[in-house]
């Protein structure tokens, strides 16, 4: 690239891949800004702090974040202990941010709507790579970078409830019953559940946790009645591999839930797809299609639409992205995590080449690199984002040599064969990555139950491709 050196590369995001971008450019010597929406960073995560991850704090936190940190006296927490997501913003993210280094380069409330370069639109050519890419935000002003590293994430876009990718009949209207992906239904919400029938949609970690919420309420206050609804046949990738997973507190997440159903604690319901929505009173009329034509409908008071996130590529409209139609991730990118294709024991390390689009100097890291696939890991975010800053800073043997060493999850078909166990159903992991890129040292696994653009993005029940190491 040949655009100005003197300006900054432009960081979307102040969540745990946005900050681990601004610690990778403030060590390759990189001018930085940190364009964050939220009041502080890690705004999202805080909107699921009560969640208490499965991943230890040893798969949490990026190494030159660290190399930032311990340089102040700072001690990271005990590498063993899963932390809650607000325990992640307190003991890492918020030191992290508060760094005389990264702190200056933070701007908070700081909403980006869009990215152009400056005096062109997406139809010219001619002086494209010269000129400084113009984000604009919310109020107006507009800003000037050499790069653009978007890692804002999918929080704020998650899929509708209804199947077809389409919004169910009345869903848009029927807000007042809905709630989105990990409510605090036993701590600041418990008062909207608490003796009353919930439906959680959805087939990831991120329903199981609610589903397991739902389920200690319910013990614990007469009348509440907990409903479990998925598209598929049967709930086997949500149950995940159980003793065989690496990650113990991930592996029971899915044992605890089977124990739910088999007791009759929660009611499972296959085979559902959400047709439409109608209030009934107080509570709502949820009415189901299924594949062979015949239609039935459940009443209930609430609805979890734990159904995933996808990306929002509207505020790149005018650079030049080369998105796979499928899955809204680069082209380069989509083979290699398609989870029609692969899951999590398959998805070789990747960096800044298959991070690429034909605007150079943009790159979506993070959770929306992925697009809609649901099998992104924390770790694979730190690695991205180190891999694109070496690649800004022209050190590209440094960018391309991209390696993983993540848990296995002890379940790794993406249509797991409801016959096979989770301990026995894994194939081995690739035995090298693709030419020019390093080996993968482990095989790759949900690390976080939460469905954000963190770890692994929770799986669609109702219809959307789905890997079994979502969470």
């Amino acid at each position: 690239m040949t655009v100005r050196d003197d300006l900054p590369v432009m960081v979307i995001g102040a969540g745990p891949v946005g900050l681990a971008a601004a610690a990778h450019l403030y060590e390759r010597g990189l001018p930085t800004v940190v364009l964050e929406a939220g009041d502080g960073p890690g705004a999202a995560v805080r909107q699921w702090g009560h969640v208490r991850l499965f991943s230890p704090w040893r798969y949490n936190i990026d190494t030159a974040a660290r190399r930032l940190l311990e340089a102040t006296g700072w001690v990271a927490p005990d590498p063993d202990i899963l932390p809650t997501g607000a325990e992640l913003v307190a003991d890492y993210l918020r030191p992290l941010a508060e760094l005389p280094q990264l702190r200056p380069a933070l701007r908070y409330g700081a909403r980006v709507v869009a990215i152009s370069r400056l005096g062109l639109d997406r139809l010219r050519t001619a002086g494209r790579e010269q000129a400084p890419f113009l984000v604009r935000l919310a109020e107006g002003e507009e800003m000037l970078a050499r790069a653009v590293v978007d890692a804002s994430g999918t929080w704020g876009t998650p899929n509708v409830l209804g199947a077809s990718g389409l919004p169910a009949r009345g869903e848009a209207a029927a807000g007042r019953y809905l709630e989105q992906a990990l409510p605090d239904v036993l701590g600041a919400d418990r008062d909207r559940f608490a003796g009353r029938h919930t439906l959680v949609v959805g087939a990831g970690h991120s329903a199981a946790n609610t589903l397991l919420s739902l389920a200690d309420l319910a013990a614990e206050e007469p009348g509440t009645e907990v409903t479990w609804a998925i598209r598929t046949a049967s709930p086997a990738r949500t149950y995940g591999g159980g003793d065989a997973d690496a990650l113990p507190a991930r592996g029971a997440l899915g044992s605890r839930l089977r124990a739910h159903v088999d007791a009759g604690r929660i009611r499972l319901l296959t085979g559902f797809s959400v047709h439409a929505l109608t209030p009934a009173g107080d509570r709502v009329r949820v009415e189901v299609r299924r594949a062979d034509g015949g239609a039935e409908s459940v009443t209930v008071d609430r609805i979890v639409a734990a159904t995933g996130f996808r990306p929002d590529h509207s505020i790149a409209a005018e650079l030049r992205l080369d998105l796979d139609p499928v899955l809204g991730a680069t082209r380069a990118l989509a083979p290699l995590i398609d989870p029609n294709e692969h899951s999590c024991g398959t998805v070789p390390p990747h960096g800044v080449d298959e991070l690429s689009h034909p605007e150079p100097g943009y790159h979506a890291v993070g959770m929306k690199s992925y697009g809609r696939a649901p099998t992104f890991l924390m770790a694979t975010g730190y690695e991205q984002v180190r891999s694109v800053a070496a690649a800004l800073a022209g050190d590209w043997t440094a960018a391309r040599d991209v390696q993983l060493d993540l848990p296995e999850t002890g379940v790794c078909n993406s249509n797991p064969d409801e016959s096979v166990t989770g301990d026995n159903c894994c194939g081995p992991a690739p035995a090298a990555a693709p030419a020019g890129r390093g080996l993968a040292t482990g095989i790759s696994g949900g690390l976080l139950a939460t469905p954000l653009g963190l770890v692994t993005l929770d799986v669609a029940g109702n219809g959307q491709a789905g890997g079994c190491c979502a969470g």
